[in-house]
């Protein structure tokens, strides 16, 4: 016994997997894909920078975006007092665009959401319910998607009123059809699959076997498509502001920003081009971020 008892104190217990923290996991494959990105990170930084001056815009030391200077009208970048220069009536441009950051992000994502909300809706029931509820619905979205996009939205906007909100809603309108076909062919691969019938098996209903089993798989293409179509979804607000039916005067707006600086392109050039580089900044941004959700959700893409 007191010859057994040293050997077996001399054996090596042993030693107990590791656990791998799933946490932990999830931010070496972030900063690995990060490294293979580097633009997607350059989009995230030029987003994550819009967004924090459009909502920080009521406490930043900015000029009031509506004041009115006629005497300082058209003034060049590097004025003093007026770093990026004045407008046509004399206002701060770079109040302007920080103030009409806050307008074109706001739109944009309220927009996206409100299409994805109608589209989901439109493509869940017509993929799991089929018969009927699909014929009405998906045949009502290919007459939405055999109107050309922008002459919808002017036509509802007309029906309804220039403003801002009547802009939005013809927008969400108009952009539900991406989101209904995309969500109609996944539930229609998924209801058939395995795990759905053995959720029908067990007696589960269809409100539990849509939130318990399809809604989880359609979370990742779903965000894919959200993150591109806000970019999209900006152009248009712009689009409409420009042509008067968006935004209206004095509230600053990049599009309505645009569109009453166009006469100036060859007096002041910056009075346009300020505008519109932000619009091309922050839908490149978005684009970049879109494309690398994409790679990073996609499990053939992450493995290779």
């Amino acid at each position: 016994m007191s010859d057994a008892a040293p050997a077996a104190s001399g054996l090596a217990a042993p030693r107990a997997p590791v656990a791998i923290d799933g946490a932990a996991r999830s931010r070496s494959v972030l900063r690995r894909y990060a490294g293979r990105n580097r633009l997607a990170v350059l989009g995230a930084g030029l987003l994550l920078a819009a967004t924090l001056l459009a909502a920080l815009a009521p406490w930043l030391p900015l000029a009031d975006p509506d004041t009115v200077a006629t005497a300082r009208r058209l003034q060049p970048p590097l004025t003093p007092g007026h770093p990026l220069g004045t407008d046509e009536f004399g206002r701060d441009m770079l109040a302007r665009l920080v103030w009409g950051a806050r307008v074109s992000l706001l739109a944009g994502v309220a927009t996206a959401a409100g299409s994805l909300l109608i589209g989901l809706v439109f493509g869940v029931l017509a993929g799991y319910r089929g018969g009927w509820a699909e014929t009405i619905l998906m045949r009502l979205t290919d007459v939405m998607m055999a109107f050309p996009y922008i002459l919808l939205a002017i036509a509802i906007v007309a029906g309804l009123g220039p403003g801002l909100r009547n802009a939005m809603v013809a927008i969400a309108i108009v952009g539900f059809p991406l989101y209904a076909r995309l969500v109609r062919g996944l539930v229609l691969s998924l209801r058939e699959r395995e795990f759905v019938e053995a959720a029908r098996a067990l007696g589960g209903r269809d409100r539990r076997i849509l939130v318990r089993h399809l809604l989880p798989h359609l979370i990742s293409p779903v965000v894919v498509a959200f993150s591109l179509d806000v970019g999209a979804k900006i152009l248009a607000t712009a689009g409409l502001s420009f042509l008067g039916l968006g935004t209206q005067p004095p509230t600053a707006d990049w599009g309505s920003m645009l569109a009453t600086a166009r006469q100036f392109v060859v007096l002041r050039p910056h009075v346009a081009l300020l505008p519109g580089l932000a619009i091309f900044v922050v839908v490149l941004a978005l684009n970049l971020v879109g494309d690398a959700l994409r790679d990073l959700l996609d499990p053939r893409t992450r493995q290779s």
